[in-house]
């Protein structure tokens, strides 16, 4: 089985979980995951996990801040249900805001900050995802949560369309500060873009289109170099190397006498990568095997 990760520039109108099972398919497995989700509009890094990778989902999570950056932009003077382009007028004032305004609002926003997620969203409530009631026309009292802002700047105007970046923690909703900058200048905004720029270590330089992917797999059967291995982003965790016979004994459960500090390891035999291990008292315990 292929296993890897592929860093993805999503394309706006997909979701992610078609997007990675399409690269899943052509390389011959079902099993794949994704960190973050991207809304369907959005578009920016995706990080796929494909076959064994998929089980280093968590400590590359662990392994790298939660910090994600942002490019997005939005028009002021209405607001969808979905609160982006693709959703239905519900709320329409005309109010468009000055760059003064605007850029007076932006501070109370930066730091930890109370923000409420949009209803179309994959928030649980009540046991199931926000959007799954919303579509139902249910009435949702979606919860407030504590997210962080690191940055936020206004880039200028293009059109009608008012360009921001952010740097903030996971769980932050970009339409949510859309909606919010606007409230706070009296009018209402919708997003008509969403570019993730920045996510869990994995930047935009990094990162291929799905088409060119497939364009390259019908060629030469494969992605060459933009198949990253398993063991690629986890940080500055350190390796440590077994010999065979260990590194058998270690597969299948056992704990290995080792001279390193305690903590945790990235550990492989020769140049084969074969799990996570914790290192306690001079034993390694076996946490994830590949």
């Amino acid at each position: 089985m292929t296993s890897g990760w592929i860093i993805l520039d999503k394309d706006s109108g997909l979701f992610s979980r078609t997007a990675g099972g399409r690269i899943a398919r052509m390389l011959g497995t079902k099993k794949f995951g994704h960190i973050g989700t991207l809304d369907p509009m959005a578009t920016g890094v995706l990080p796929i996990a494909i076959g064994d990778a998929t089980k280093m989902i968590p400590f590359v999570e662990d392994a790298n801040p939660h910090i994600k950056e942002y490019l997005f932009s939005c028009v002021f003077g209405f607001e969808t249900d979905t609160l982006d382009i693709t959703g239905r007028n519900i709320a329409r004032n005309d109010i468009i805001p000055t760059i003064d305004m605007v850029k007076s609002a932006l501070p109370q926003f930066i730091g930890m900050v109370k923000q409420t997620p949009p209803i179309y969203s994959a928030v649980h409530v009540n046991g199931r995802r926000a959007h799954e009631l919303a579509r139902q026309n249910q009435d949702i009292e979606m919860p407030s949560r504590t997210v962080e802002i690191y940055e936020l700047e206004f880039l200028g105007i293009r059109d009608k369309s008012w360009h921001f970046r952010m740097l903030c923690s996971r769980g932050t909703y970009v339409r949510s500060v859309a909606r919010d900058i606007a409230k706070a200048c009296g009018t209402l905004a919708t997003v008509d873009m969403i570019r993730r720029t920045r996510t869990n270590g994995f930047d935009i330089k990094d990162a291929v289109k799905l088409d060119f992917l497939e364009k390259m797999f019908n060629n030469t059967g494969g992605f060459g170099e933009n198949l990253k291995p398993v063991d690629y982003g986890l940080g500055d965790i350190p390796v440590l190397n077994l010999r065979d016979k260990d590194a058998e004994f270690y597969k299948n459960g056992g704990f290995i006498g080792v001279d390193v500090a305690d903590g945790l390891y990235r550990i492989f035999t020769g140049d084969t990568f074969i799990g996570i291990g914790t290192v306690n008292d001079h034993r390694l315990h076996p946490k994830r095997t590949i």
